[in-house]
């Protein structure tokens, strides 16, 4: 699937059947996210892969669809080490969002709902201190087919030289 297809398909899917992701598969995933735009290129991002039954059902406790996969990417970051890690964390995952819909699986961005107890969420995957636990990304097959939810209309946001010209 090219770029442009990925970008019209990938949908928020909270309804995941577990799927065996190959290495090479998850490889490509993961250096999707590295290779995001990073604020001055400092990179303050880590990325946790999890695989483990039992530290998937602790995470689960952010969100029930988590604990309906076997494979979930979290991203942490450093904030001490760039003052952009929030949009490097946002760069980060859609890359990673979007290569896993043009691989034919499905994910949906977890993150109010980690962070409500994200020292929790920290212990359990042995996440610094200082770190930021911002990002869960359950990777799986939707459980039946999803499209992507109604966007706007280019006409209706896109403005021409000043805010207030729209064109029809």
């Amino acid at each position: 699937m090219d770029l442009f297809e990925a970008i019209e398909k990938r949908a928020s899917v909270r309804d995941l059947k577990p799927v065996d992701v190959p290495q090479a598969d998850l490889d490509r995933i993961l250096d999707a996210g590295r290779r995001a735009p990073s604020g001055r290129n400092r990179q303050p991002l880590d990325f946790i892969v999890i695989r483990d039954p039992d530290t998937i059902k602790k995470l689960a406790k952010a969100q029930a669809c988590l604990a309906d996969v076997s494979l979930i990417i979290a991203v942490a970051a450093d904030p001490g080490k760039s003052e952009f890690w929030l949009e490097d964390i946002a760069a980060a995952t859609e890359n990673m969002l979007l290569a896993i819909t043009a691989l034919g699986y499905a994910s949906v961005w977890i993150e109010g709902t980690l962070l409500r107890d994200e020292d929790d969420h920290k212990k359990a995957l042995g996440v610094p201190e200082n770190m930021r636990l911002m990002v869960a990304l359950p990777v799986g097959k939707a459980a039946e087919p999803k499209s992507q939810a109604d966007k706007r209309p280019l006409k209706e946001i896109v403005h021409w030289d000043r805010y207030g010209n729209l064109r029809s």
